[in-house]
């Protein structure tokens, strides 16, 4: 079988998938998803990773309409400083128009990108685009690398997978639109991390009075495991 006809039969498994949902779906919710062509008030915004094992809509369960979402390499949140992205777009869009009432964001175990950040060399100037992404998880890196400098590589990674959400909620309150919501209590920020070995999740909220983004502090409640 050649390739064009394997990205044929893709595409006709992809079509049965699209139908499906239609008639399953769509037509029996018909006045939900009309509604939902007029306007979207979604309760979340989600940064995700872009690793094609952990899409949220099947783990969690989002629905149409329910989540405002963005994906990127390790699942990063780059702080106001670093100017302009594709990430910090969709949060303005999702905090300042929509008026979500959660941030949450998901990391995830065996994360390539983590990887890639873990094993770069400190103070390269790359030309590659991976590294030049995930350097913005570099603080997360230096903490991880310190607090298991006696670990196996693995076990680093695993430790930065997530140090690295816990510094992008940190970076959220970079923003002074996200940190005034969370004052007025407006806005919850949230971590959550996916282990696909063992099919579990966790899901923790960050305090706002026990964190600090100038000393890289940060304080937690309503922690929960899920398995």
């Amino acid at each position: 079988m050649g390739k064009t006809d394997g990205d044929q039969d893709l595409f006709a498994e992809m079509k049965q998938r699209f139908l499906s949902f239609k008639k399953h779906k769509y037509l029996e919710d018909l006045e939900h998803f009309q509604a939902l062509a007029e306007a979207q008030y979604p309760k979340f915004m989600v940064i995700a990773c872009a690793d094609s094992r952990v899409c949220p809509s099947n783990i969690l369960g989002f629905q149409p309409g329910e989540a405002f979402m963005i994906r990127n390499v390790a699942n990063l949140v780059p702080p106001l400083e670093h100017g302009p992205s594709e990430t910090n777009a969709a949060l303005e869009f999702a905090v300042n128009t929509l008026e979500v009432e959660n941030i949450l964001v998901i990391g995830h175990s065996t994360c390539g990108g983590i990887q890639a950040l873990m094993s770069m060399q400190d103070d390269v100037d790359s030309r590659s685009f991976l590294e030049k992404w995930v350097i913005n998880g570099k603080s997360a890196k230096l903490r991880a690398k310190a607090e298991a400098a006696h670990s196996s590589f693995d076990q680093q990674c695993r430790h930065c997978e997530k140090e690295s959400i816990n510094r992008s909620l940190l970076n959220l309150l970079t923003y002074p639109w996200i940190r005034e919501r969370v004052r007025k209590e407006l806005l919850s920020i949230h971590g959550g991390y996916y282990d696909f070995l063992n099919c579990s999740f966790e899901k923790w909220t960050l305090d706002l009075k026990g964190s600090s983004i100038e000393g890289g502090r940060y304080s937690f409640k309503d922690q929960a495991f899920w398995y």
